[in-house]
């Protein structure tokens, strides 16, 4: 079973990817609502894919991206935004993202993103 960390501020937001994830067998094994908090999260329950918001309080979705990858550089993390900030996704490229996904999304579009980041197997 695919194991999913979901990081967003917005508890609507971390419903609707739940709620897309879950009748698929997905697990999710923990929430996060602002990056500092992804990075251990991430540190204890080592998920096999992470959804990330890019702009969150206390740490933004760089640095928590950045965080993760200090713990494990072959980490799958999937950025979840809703607004244009091409230099924050440039930067989120170089530390290797393995896919963005625009808010607002479809739950088909979720479920898409971490196949592919997975390699087309849950």
């Amino acid at each position: 079973m695919t194991r999913v960390l979901i990081v967003d501020d917005a508890l609507f937001m971390r419903r609707l990817i739940r709620q897309a994830l879950e009748p698929l067998g997905y697990d999710i094994c923990a929430e996060a609502c602002d990056g500092e908090e992804a990075i251990t999260l991430y540190r204890q329950h080592r998920p096999d894919v992470t959804t990330l918001d890019m702009v969150m309080p206390i740490a933004d979705g760089i640095a928590a991206l950045t965080g993760i990858r200090t713990i494990n550089p072959q980490a799958k993390v999937i950025m979840v935004t809703a607004v244009d900030q091409r230099e924050a996704m440039l930067r989120a490229v170089q530390l290797g993202v393995s896919d963005f996904i625009v808010k607002p999304f479809s739950p088909e579009r979720i479920v898409s993103a971490i196949d592919r980041a997975l390699g087309g197997a849950q």
